[in-house]
């Protein structure tokens, strides 16, 4: 009974430690040159899919949900919760798949293979999520005519002309560069970060 209580209090301040880290990581985020400015990349899904390796998908998805609630007390929200509940959903849907693959068999293999599932997934998910759900609700929200959306993205790539070609052009690159550099550097900081996450 002492040694599962032990374990559960280590998993908690493990998913704790990293969901603090992951909700700093996000503080620093920047606009890639072909998306408008209100679309950031950070990092911070980089730390949870290490996460999820070393601990499984159901730490994975409260990392994630810990990093968003302790961003918003570090940093607010300026978009009424949209943004924030889209950072739960499209980081779950690229940490998840990646997590229960790589649980399945441990490999490095297995690994690669559920990135990039889960860099797909991203890309899938965030694209349709964009155009059925947060610009419609930007839109409504904010009383902003779509058009407006369209022409901030349009000003710094050219392919924009409508809804539709903004979700190609620039949400879907968008989401996979992201998926593909926090893999990357998950891979590169996997093996320094487990050995801690083991003891």
């Amino acid at each position: 009974m002492k040694r599962n209580y032990q374990s559960v209090i280590k998993y908690i301040i493990k998913v704790g430690i990293l969901a603090g880290a992951a909700a700093v990581l996000m503080l620093f985020e920047f606009p890639l040159p072909f998306t408008p400015t209100f679309y950031k990349l950070d990092l911070s899904e980089m730390l949870i899919l290490i996460g999820g390796f070393a601990l499984g998908p159901m730490a994975a998805v409260l990392i994630e949900l810990l990093k968003n609630l302790l961003n918003l007390l570090l940093n607010g929200t300026t978009t009424a919760f949209v943004g924030e509940f889209a950072n739960f959903i499209t980081g779950c849907v690229f940490v998840v798949p990646a997590a229960l693959i790589y649980r399945h068999k441990k490999s490095l293999k297995n690994a690669i293979l559920g990135m990039i599932v889960g860099a797909l997934s991203l890309t899938v998910v965030g694209s349709l999520l964009n155009y059925f759900v947060l610009v419609p609700t930007y839109v409504e929200m904010y009383k902003l005519p779509l058009d407006s959306i369209v022409g901030m993205a349009s000003a710094v790539n050219p392919a924009v002309t409508d809804l539709k070609s903004m979700i190609v052009f620039a949400v879907a690159p968008f989401n996979l560069l992201k998926g593909i550099i926090c893999s990357i550097l998950a891979v590169l900081l996997y093996k320094r970060v487990s050995g801690i996450l083991h003891k």
